[in-house]
């Protein structure tokens, strides 16, 4: 794992922390156009590379700082609760992941991800410019590593109603208690590498809004379920999704509109923020007027999931 210590720095509030980059962006392409349910393993994640930051304390990433302050008591106690549970289950759809909202109304969430990353830092500014102009509003999933890159577009992103913010973790990392991949992007190894990837973005993102965000989605999208009772715990609902709208931003725009239009009532569909150079954008733009022509609208996730 390529392991790089990268600074924050928006106005006067300085945050350290480390970049993944196992692979850079976001996950690749399943085979399936429209919906995701799998719960297949992948291959163990080889260890990373000596650092030389100084030595880590047991479950910290070399290089990382791990949650301090007022989560402090709440992350010991955590990790005394979770340390030595064994997962059962693997995969996008385990116990407690949300992939569809609950209700039979005709509406649609849009889901955004910001995987951040060495090509997973770009934005989408047609699809911003589109989703403005046609009312449609989205969560956005935002990395850590995305925030860095873009201060002032994410300041600005925040700041806009038509959004609502969530997390995406610090280091776009599979979530696992026992260090597995998904995607060959190794997972966090230990019960304080759950909390960290989820807690460190978790207060950057308040710092910088002054809103919690109350939905966490971890890259790849691949849990365990040690780690997704976690996450609970630390007071944020894991939401996937049942409609995958680009395949890490790698459809044609036909391919985006056709599973867009695969929606049913209360589907949450995935697409990417990130990458200006494929067809979600244009997709997206086909698929609305006609999704609304079906009678469906569009909302955020915090209107159906408490």
């Amino acid at each position: 794992m390529d392991v790089k210590r990268r600074t924050f720095l928006l106005g006067t509030a300085s945050y350290a922390v480390v970049g993944s980059y196992a692979v850079a962006g976001c996950s690749p392409a399943p085979a399936v156009p429209t919906s995701s349910a799998s719960s297949g393993s992948a291959a163990a994640p080889t260890d990373p590379p000596a650092s030389s930051d100084p030595e880590p304390t047991p479950g910290q990433q070399p290089g990382r700082r791990p949650a301090t302050g007022t989560d402090q008591i709440s992350r010991k106690t955590l990790i005394r609760r979770y340390s030595g549970k064994k997962p059962t289950k693997w995969g996008e759809a385990v116990p407690r992941v949300v992939r569809r909202l609950p209700t039979s109304d005709r509406v649609v969430a849009l889901t955004l991800d910001a995987c951040g990353g060495r090509t997973g830092s770009g934005y989408d500014a047609e699809l911003i410019e589109t989703l403005r102009r046609k009312r449609v509003p989205a969560t956005l999933f935002i990395n850590a590593r995305w925030i860095e890159a873009n201060p002032g577009k994410f300041r600005k992103l925040a700041a806009d109603p038509l959004f609502e913010i969530a997390n995406h973790g610090a280091e776009h990392r599979p979530l696992s208690v026992t260090g597995r991949s998904a995607y060959g992007i190794a997972g966090t190894a230990s019960v304080a590498e759950v909390i960290d990837e989820v807690a460190i973005n978790q207060r950057l993102i308040k710092k910088l809004t002054g809103v919690t965000p109350a939905f966490f989605r971890s890259g790849t999208a691949y849990y365990d379920d040690v780690a997704v009772r976690i996450v609970s715990d630390l007071g944020l609902r894991v939401v996937n999704f049942n409609v995958l709208g680009d395949a890490g931003a790698t459809y044609s725009a036909t391919q985006v509109a056709a599973a867009m239009l695969s929606s049913k009532p209360g589907s949450i569909v995935l697409a990417h923020m990130n990458r200006q150079d494929h067809g979600t954008a244009e997709g997206i733009h086909a698929a609305v007027p006609k999704l609304r022509d079906r009678g469906f609208r569009f909302v955020h996730l915090s209107e159906y999931l408490h």
